[in-house]
């Protein structure tokens, strides 16, 4: 597929570093966005009981990825790309069923 899209990491001059999260597509009504639902526990220490949280990350999804709402995919971060999204589609792990 050819993909033109500047802002791609394996085509275009983005680099990634840092975080990478791997979750569920909840929207991609953005254009070359896409909304990324993420799940984690994380620990009350005053309580001694793990607590689960949601979170929703936006992500640039370039053309030649084209992750679609319900599949699974992996995000990496990278520099701040608009106000909300540090973060690039980077591999869809499954697709919708």
């Amino acid at each position: 597929m050819d993909c033109n899209d500047s802002k791609c990491p394996f085509h275009g001059s983005l680099k990634t570093h840092g975080y990478e999260i791997e979750g569920d597509v909840v929207s991609d009504k953005l254009g070359k966005t896409v909304i990324i639902g993420h799940s984690y526990t994380t620990f009350l220490k005053k309580y001694q009981r793990s607590l689960r949280k949601n979170s929703r990350i936006a992500a640039h999804n370039p053309d030649c990825i084209g992750a679609k709402t319900g599949d699974k995919v992996l995000i990496a971060e990278t520099r701040r790309l608009s106000k909300t999204i540090s973060f690039v589609v980077t591999k869809v792990i499954s697709k919708k069923q």
